[in-house]
C-alpha cells in the first residue's frame, strides 16, 4: 500500500480527492495539506510515498514544493492535480509522474495509483511524449497510447481520452517504440500490444481489437502479428 499527501488550498477539493483516494484497496494512509507551508510541514517527517499537487496556490505554489521535492534525497512521486494545463511542461521537469485535470474522474486517478504502484516496486520512469491540442502544448505517457494512425508526414496517436497529432511518420515511430512492445498491423496502423484484447481471422479481412477499436491486419503484417500476440496467448477466432 502506498501512504499519500493530497495538497490544495480549497479544503473541499481536498476531501474530494482524499474521498476517492480512500476507495482504492492500493492506497493505505492519507495525509491532507491545505497550503504549502503545511505540505511542506508534513513531508519534512517522512512516510510519504505521493503527493497529489494541487498547483496554483498563494504564497508556496505547487511548482514550489515540487522544486523542493525533487532536491530531497528520498523524494516521494509527485502527482499534479489542476483545472488548466498550462503548467504541464515544467511540471514534467520537475519528474511528475502525472497531470491530472480538475474535476479527477476515479478511473483517471486509479490509473494514476498504478502507476505510482509500478514506480514504487522498480518500474521505470514512463516515457514522455510532447504534443500539440488546438494550440496547447502538453506531455502524454507512451504506456497511455493505445495505437498510432497514419496521417501523411504525420502521425494520430491514440489514447483512451483523446488523440494527438504529431510531426513524425509512421514509419520512424514503429522503429523508435518497437522495443516499447508496439507492432505494425498494416501500413496505416501501430499498435500497442498490450492494449490488444482480440484477433478476429473474418472473411472481409484480419482484424484486431484495440481499446475497442477494429483495427486492419494486412496480409504482408499477418504472421508477425498473429506470432507476437499468440506470445501474448491472444489467439485467432473467426
Amino acid at each position: 500500500m502506498i501512504n499519500v499527501l493530497v495538497v490544495d488550498d480549497e479544503l473541499p477539493a481536498v476531501e474530494e480527492l482524499a474521498f476517492l483516494l480512500g476507495r482504492d484497496e492500493r492506497v493505505g494512509r492519507i495525509q491532507r495539506a491545505t497550503s504549502g507551508s503545511e505540505a511542506l510541514l508534513a513531508l519534512s517527517a517522512g512516510g510519504i510515498d505521493a503527493v497529489f499537487l494541487d498547483i496554483h496556490m498563494p504564497a508556496v505554489s505547487g511548482l514550489d514544493i515540487a522544486a523542493a521535492i525533487a532536491r530531497s534525497s528520498n523524494p516521494p512521486v509527485v502527482v499534479f492535480v489542476t483545472a488548466d494545463e498550462e503548467h504541464a511542461l515544467a511540471a514534467f521537469e520537475l519528474a511528475a509522474v502525472d497531470y491530472l485535470l480538475k474535476p479527477v474522474r476515479a478511473e483517471r486517478l486509479a490509473r494514476s495509483v498504478a502507476r505510482i504502484c509500478e514506480l514504487r516496486d522498480g518500474g521505470a520512469a514512463p516515457e514522455m511524449i510532447t504534443v500539440d491540442q488546438g494550440g496547447t502544448t502538453r506531455m502524454i505517457r507512451r504506456d497511455d497510447v493505445t495505437y498510432v494512425q497514419a496521417q501523411g508526414d504525420y502521425a494520430r496517436l491514440h489514447t483512451a481520452d483523446a488523440s494527438y497529432l504529431i510531426r513524425v511518420p509512421l514509419a520512424d515511430l514503429e522503429q523508435q517504440w518497437a522495443d516499447a512492445g508496439f507492432i505494425r498491423t498494416h501500413r496505416s496502423y501501430l499498435v500497442a500490444l498490450k492494449h490488444v484484447s482480440s484477433m478476429k481471422l473474418a472473411a472481409d479481412g484480419p482484424r484486431v481489437t484495440v481499446a475497442g477499436a477494429g483495427l486492419p491486419i494486412s496480409r504482408r503484417h499477418l504472421p508477425t502479428v498473429r506470432e507476437r500476440l499468440e506470445a501474448t496467448r491472444i489467439r485467432p477466432h473467426s
